[in-house]
């Protein structure tokens, strides 16, 4: 695929007033989700929830795409269409999640790489031919005391970039996440240099490795103070704080950058996208990718009736998308 091509789905992505949701949890993940309001962990109920979720009426007007997990993009509608079949007749992009999760960094105790470069051309050929057109990769970084490490940040970048010529090669746009994590008590301030080293980091090493950014996605955390930390930080500050740290560290070529939910409550993080938005005008669209945030209350709701509530829970997840995506023009009333 030409670059045009992947710069044209890169931008579609982050068409004004569009985000991505997020439904790549892993067979382990989405069973400690089910287990919390009490559905069995079977591939029939994994299935059907993702097909309540991919099958919201309108969904389209407000999500350009979904990143999927290797399972869901193997299935397909109670209908028998294909998941990703189904997305691109209604408008939206599918994605898919190609790395093989996090494990400890040798030699660098607390520390996490994220892992599966191995095979991985060749999954990306079989995920183009089963119809995803982006990838996503996740980094996971910690604040610690000693942490992270510069080590740490060296390789966890490296591997997205590897991971990001790869896809281009495939013909996929490459979400790149680096996940500064919330856990800890550290403020905002500390939040606000990590991140900016691990950008600076990202962007150094797809420069490095000939990744053209035209064709990328950033999928990055916003700067927030620790989940422990004594300050709190009001909506204000944290859209200021991440613009800031955005604009210091990410080249204005990239088509746009799409948010993840990081432990926020569902309102918080469209409050803080919204805020950014109405401070723009910004260099790149910033819009959302959420996962949490755009299927809790749908997940409560279905759980309570899974032949009776599909049409509920698909309701709440068309307002979250509605809202995030009135947020992404910095339209969101509240």
């Amino acid at each position: 695929m030409s670059i045009e091509q992947l710069a044209e789905t890169a931008q579609a992505m982050v068409a004004k007033g569009k985000g991505i949701i997020a439904i790549d949890e892993s067979t382990s993940t989405i069973g400690k989700r089910f287990e919390q309001v009490g559905i069995a962990n079977n591939e029939e109920n994994r299935r059907a929830y993702r097909e309540l979720l991919l099958t919201t009426p309108k969904l389209s007007e407000h999500i350009s795409g979904a990143i999927l997990f290797d399972e869901t993009i193997r299935q397909s509608t109670r209908d028998g269409v294909p998941f990703a079949k189904y997305m691109t007749q209604q408008g939206m992009i599918p994605g898919i999640k190609v790395d093989k999760g996090t494990h400890a960094l040798a030699g660098f105790p607390g520390e996490l790489v994220t892992e599966g470069l191995d095979g991985l051309r060749a999954r990306l050929e079989e995920y183009y031919k089963l119809g995803a057109r982006f990838a996503k990769w996740r980094a996971v970084i910690r604040i610690g005391e000693d942490m992270p490490s510069g080590t740490c940040i060296d390789v966890n970048m490296h591997a997205l970039a590897r991971y990001a010529a790869l896809c281009q090669e495939q013909g996929l746009v490459p979400m790149v996440e680096p996940e500064v994590l919330i856990d800890g008590d550290h403020d905002i301030e500390t939040s606000y240099e990590v991140t900016e080293i691990v950008l600076r980091g990202l962007f150094d090493a797809l420069y490095s490795q000939s990744v053209m950014l035209e064709g990328t996605i950033l999928k990055t955390s916003m700067v927030l103070p620790g989940s422990d930390c004594d300050e709190e930080a009001d909506v204000e500050e944290v859209a200021e704080a991440t613009l800031m740290c955005l604009k210091s560290s990410v080249p204005a070529i990239l088509p746009g950058i799409v948010f993840l939910s990081g432990g926020q409550s569902d309102e918080r993080a469209t409050a803080h996208l919204d805020a950014m938005n109405r401070l723009g005008p910004n260099p790149w669209p910033l819009s959302f990718s959420y996962g949490r945030a755009m299927q809790q209350a749908a997940l409560k709701l279905w759980s309570q009736d899974l032949a009776g509530n599909v049409r509920k829970a698909q309701d709440t997840v068309y307002a979250r998308a509605r809202d995030n995506g009135l947020a992404a023009q910095g339209k969101f009333a509240g």
